[in-house]
Formats: structure tokens, sequence, C-alpha cells
């Protein structure tokens, strides 16, 4: 018999909470971790720029449309005073302290719930004070987005740092629409169970009206999930809990793919791509990997594929030749500095065991780049290789393909990440195997000219159809259609 899920946040009374002008308060409300900008110093000037990436861009647009407002951290405990508007849209800041930061994100968001979801393919760290910092900025959030949605409003709730808020803002707004997005995976019942803290996040999706996840399977684990341990009846589809009706349901994130086409016919950008290949000695075969640095994306395990490949005599150091660019990511958490250092070792001995004077087998980059530069090394590239261990979807592999408007280009796939679901003309690669990635890469080394076209043709049609505009309008849309 499935127990009833509980709830051990002490819920806040909504009379007296919300203090807003009802003319202030906003029809859509993103609550997100992040502000869509963040805090820069150059040139001994500090100021805000807008944070990079499509999902800001798509967020945004729907927020001019429709009199929204977006809660988020403004990414710093020393500056905390980010803007109150940005691009027309209105910004409301949610402030943390160093020590809450630390075990809110670093720990509980990131050494909890990041490696559970993702496989646990390093095993999640459960603190009990972890889970109460969650908990109480959890709450921090609820508060803000029930002080600034107006009466009947929508608010949609973004990611895994958060799942504790639809349940919080629906005790103390009842009356608004909640819809829920998971941008990384949900993980399967057998590994979701070791969660101390499984029923109160349980609790906290089923606040919403809508639950969207990246892929389908994901959406029926959590489903499954929700069906075994609280009181939910229903299916894969549709719940019943507490006699509303929750929707749940995949909606698979795209890329702004106007924006990539027009960057990759830009004649500054083509011709940057050309000058990226003479740097690299104009060599016959260039294959790429961009990725954060994290030890979900299979960096480690790519690079000794390659590694194994320049052995064997499959590729060749006069000819062929890797850029690997790997993002920072969490520099102040032990962990991703050991990765970085455990990487960044590895890409030392290839090139010392495989490289030619003045031409390293592997270009390494851990550095930050400017979209731009990206999409001149996507045209760059003959060959990208994305091979995550787990990935909600991984927008670098459309990003690639949007790229190759001439229909050039090989990209080799994990079969983890969400994008497989719908690339189906990449290489598929179980990350794990590593004669398997060797194998993949082989064959798109040697493809020939029709079938690399076909393939790509068919990656670059399934991605037009639904640009991450059309995606925040499905999920918006959806969610309407929600009871409240």
């Amino acid at each position: 018999m499935s127990k009833p899920v509980a709830n051990r946040v002490r819920p806040v009374p909504a009379q007296g909470l919300i203090s807003n002008r009802e003319s202030e308060r906003a029809d859509l409300v993103v609550v997100a971790n992040r502000l869509p900008v963040q805090h820069s110093s150059s040139n001994g000037s500090e100021g805000w720029r807008p944070s990079p990436g499509g999902l800001v861009s798509a967020l945004t647009a729907v927020l001019q449309s429709r009199n929204g407002l977006w809660i988020g951290w403004s990414g710093t405990s020393e500056h905390q005073d980010a803007p109150l508007t940005f691009e027309g849209i209105r910004l409301k800041a949610v402030n943390f302290s160093k020590a809450e930061f630390d075990d809110f994100y670093l720990g509980f968001s990131n050494a909890t719930l990041w490696p559970l979801y993702h496989d646990a393919i390093r095993a999640p760290t459960f603190h009990r004070a972890w889970w109460q910092t969650y908990s109480n900025i959890n709450m921090r959030y609820a508060i803000a987005a029930a002080e600034s949605v107006a009466p009947g409003g929508s608010v949609w709730i973004h990611d895994y740092q958060l799942q504790l808020v639809p349940q919080m803002l629906r005790q103390l707004r009842p009356d608004v629409r909640i819809g829920f997005f998971l941008h990384i995976p949900f993980p399967p019942i057998e590994l979701f169970m070791q969660l101390p803290w499984r029923r109160e996040i349980l609790a906290g999706l089923l606040g919403s009206d809508l639950i969207g996840f990246q892929v389908r399977q994901a959406a029926s684990n959590f489903s499954r999930m929700a069906r075994r341990q609280s009181s939910a009846t229903g299916t894969d589809s549709s719940l019943d809990f507490h006699g509303r009706v929750i929707r749940v349901g995949a909606f698979p994130i795209s890329v702004d793919c106007e924006q990539i086409v027009a960057l990759a016919n830009d004649p500054t950008i083509r011709a940057r791509a050309r000058e990226i290949r003479k740097d690299l000695g104009d060599p016959e075969l260039v294959l790429l990997g961009v990725d954060r640095l994290d030890y979900t994306k299979g960096i480690q395990q790519r690079i000794k594929a390659v590694s194994e490949l320049f052995q064997d005599g499959s590729l060749s150091a006069d000819k062929h030749i890797m850029v690997q660019v790997a993002v920072p990511s969490r520099e102040t958490d032990a962990h991703y500095d050991l990765e970085r250092h455990s990487l960044e070792q590895i890409v030392s001995e290839v090139n010392g065991e495989h490289g030619l004077v003045g031409r390293p087998t592997i270009n390494y980059l851990h550095q930050n780049l400017p979209f731009e530069e990206l999409v001149a090394l996507y045209l760059a590239a003959d060959i990208m290789i994305v091979t995550p261990f787990r990935d909600g979807m991984n927008l670098v592999a459309k990003e690639y393909v949007m790229c190759r408007t001439d229909l050039t280009g090989r990209l080799v796939l994990s079969e983890f990440a969400g994008a497989a679901a719908e690339l189906g003309g990449a290489f598929m690669v179980n990350p794990h195997d590593l004669e398997g990635i060797k194998e993949a890469i082989r064959l798109a080394i040697i493809v020939g000219p029709k079938e690399e076209k076909d393939r790509m043709s068919r990656m670059r049609r399934k991605i037009v159809r639904r640009n991450v505009y059309d995606w925040a309008e499905s999920f918006l849309a959806a969610l309407q259609q929600t009871g409240s």
C-alpha cells in the first residue's frame, strides 16, 4: 500500500504575505535558479550583461509578450544590486549568503541531486543540513513568486534546484497555474529511492499543474515513482492527486535555429572557421568536442578513445587533429577542480605520446568562448563527438547540426543524451563502451559524401520543425489547458 506524501517543510501562511500592489504583479512569472543576467567586471569597470544561451532568449521573448517577470539568484553573494529590468521584462532577485550557497547549490543541488539524477555515475552525498537549506531556499523562491504573480496568473518553475517550489507556491497561491520543467534527466525508481527525502521531492513536484521533461522515459520514470511513493493514481501522462489532475509530458528543448543559421552563413564567421583550420595546420580532418567541464560528459573516455585511434593508426598525427573545449563549471567545487586536473593530465599524456613538434594531437581549451567563436569551431570541424554518460538533452549536438547548412559534417552521439531520440542520423554510441566509441569514429571518418549528406539532412529536418521558441510556447500552451 502506498504511503501518502509527507511534507516536512512548514507551510507559510498566505494571509498578509502578498504585499505587491495588484497592478505591479505579472501575468507570467518565470522562476529559475539564476536571473538572465550575470555580473561582470572588465577593464576596471563593473556591470551586468545578459547570460548566454538560447533558453534565456526564448524565455525573455515569452515574458516580453505576457507582462512577465523573472525571479532568480543574481549569481553572487557579493553584488546583490541586480538590475530591475532586462530587455523589457522585470527582474526580481532572490539573495542568499555564501554559506547558504555552499549548502543549497554546491551541496544538495550539485552533490546530492545532480549525481543521483545522472545515473549515480558518482555517488551522491546525503546531508541533513544541506536538505534543510535546500528547503529554506526553495521557500524563499516560492514566497517571491507568490508576491509577484497576478491573480489567476501563471508561474513556470525551472529545474532541479527548485523542486519544492511548486507545492510551496500552491499553498501560498492556490489561484495560479503552476508549471515545472526539469532540464536534466529524472532517474529510474531504483536510483531515486536512494534519496532520503524522496517523498518530499515528489510532493513538491506534484504541486504543479504541468510537469515537463526532456524525453518520454524521464516523464515515465517520474509518473511511476509518484504512483509508487504517493497517493497519486493515473497514467504516465496524467496523474490524479488530492483531487487535482496533473499533466506529465515530454517537451524536448531545442535551439534558436534562425540565429544559428544566420551566424553560420555570416562571411566573417565563415572566414574565422577557415582561419581556425589554418591555425591547426590545415589537417585533413578535424574532430571537435565542446562540453561543460563535468564528469557526466564523458570527456576523459572520449579522449582515451581518440588516443587509441592514434595508437592503432586509424588516426594519423600529421593528417588528423582534435579540438576539445571544456567550458569552466562550478570552479569553487573541489571535485570539479580535480576533474579539470585529471582531464588536463590525460590530454598532456596523449599529446606527449602522439603529437608532433608544433602540432599537438589534441588542442585543449579550458575557457568560455563567445557563441560566434563556437559557431566558427562547429564550421571548422568535420566530426563532432558528443558522448555524455547521461544528459537531459545536450544542445551542443543540435547547434552543430544547425550550423551545417551545406549538409556536410558528421555527428557521433551518445545514446544516453536526450538529443539521441531526435537525431537518428548520428553515429550512435554507448559512451561506456570504449571500443564502440572508436568504431563509431572510424565509421564517421570513412562515410561517403552521399550518406553524410543524407544523415545531416535528416537531423536538420527534425530540429527545424521545433525551435526553442516553439518549445517555450508549446509548454505554456499546455499549461493554459490545465485546471487551476
